[in-house]
């Protein structure tokens, strides 16, 4: 089983460990000399992952985590609640990226792609992918949002005209704080359980999705990562990293099933960001700049992308 279980690995991991070093070499064309940190985790056979984290002028914090998960007992946070039965298997493998810019003028962004794997008498009996990306933005720019989800249809409806939709519905529902009654930001794409032809064509529609989401969020970090800014501006992005803070702590699903597997605690909470703030009492200013902010990521910008 083991030699089976490592093919499968080995096939699967090539697709997220090339999306992680894409990924950060884009990232790093913004901060030449950034400081690079690269950590490689083993906590067992089939139980590891790679950390690449960065920071600089530009990027505050940046963070791309590949993992591998493997094991005969699912955390309780699994999706769909599945049950294995004795002698299976699961495989889970992904990558996971975040980006806090020092500049309130880029929003914070997300984005994750994974594989999760059945594997039942030494076969594969079930599969498929999961993931997506979202957008955090501070000081809102219109275009910079119209362009997020224009370029996220375009990808999709390369494969069917209905997923974006579809998948821009779901990301809207999933990244909302239950708590404050607010999304986190004005969405992108999101879905579960979802698969293509095959295996194959399944871990290419993440490699594309992962080239999307680079080149997209590059081109608006690049537009206003010199942007001038006030103090009064970055004290509100630091405010407002505290609901990102929140969902990731209280609802993400991903860092659940990561504490809830064992798996590396830094890599885990890696994606939040170095400096945040929670303030008791907020100015006028403050007040006037989150309603604004929030006005503005509570509408559907997916049907917003024609206008």
């Amino acid at each position: 089983m083991s030699a089976h279980k490592a093919k499968i690995i080995d096939k699967i991991s090539r697709y997220f460990i090339d999306g992680q070093q894409n990924i950060i070499q884009s990232f790093m064309a913004h901060d030449i000399n950034a400081i690079l940190n690269k950590e490689n985790w083993n906590k067992r056979k089939f139980f590891y992952g790679k950390s690449i984290s960065l920071a600089g002028p530009h990027h505050e914090k940046s963070v791309a985590n590949f993992s591998v998960v493997s094991g005969n007992k699912l955390p309780s946070s699994s999706l769909n609640n599945i049950k294995l039965d004795e002698g299976d298997e699961f495989i889970a493998s992904g990558l996971s990226v975040i980006a806090h810019p020092n500049n309130p003028n880029i929003p914070t962004s997300h984005m994750n792609g994974r594989i999760f794997i059945l594997l039942r008498k030494r076969k594969i009996h079930n599969w498929w992918i999961g993931g997506g990306y979202d957008l955090t933005p501070y000081l809102f720019n219109r275009s910079d949002t119209i362009l997020w989800h224009r370029n996220s249809k375009k990808f999709l409806d390369n494969y069917n005209q209905k997923l974006y939709s579809k998948f821009s519905k779901n990301c809207d529902e999933y990244f909302y704080l239950s708590h404050r009654k607010e999304r986190r930001g004005v969405g992108g794409i999101f879905f579960d359980n979802f698969k293509l032809n095959d295996m194959d064509s399944s871990l290419l529609f993440l490699e594309n999705m992962f080239l999307i989401y680079q080149d997209t969020y590059n081109t608006i970090f690049d537009k206003r990562m010199s942007s001038p800014f006030s103090k009064l501006e970055k004290d509100f992005q630091l405010y407002r990293r505290g609901r990102y803070v929140e969902f990731n702590l209280l609802h993400d699903r991903g860092t659940k099933f990561g504490i809830q597997s064992n798996g590396r605690t830094e890599s885990i909470l890696g994606s939040l960001p170095p400096s945040v703030t929670w303030i008791n009492k907020k100015p006028k200013t403050i007040i006037s700049m989150e309603k604004k902010l929030i006005r503005q990521t509570s509408k559907n910008w997916s049907n917003e992308i024609d206008t």
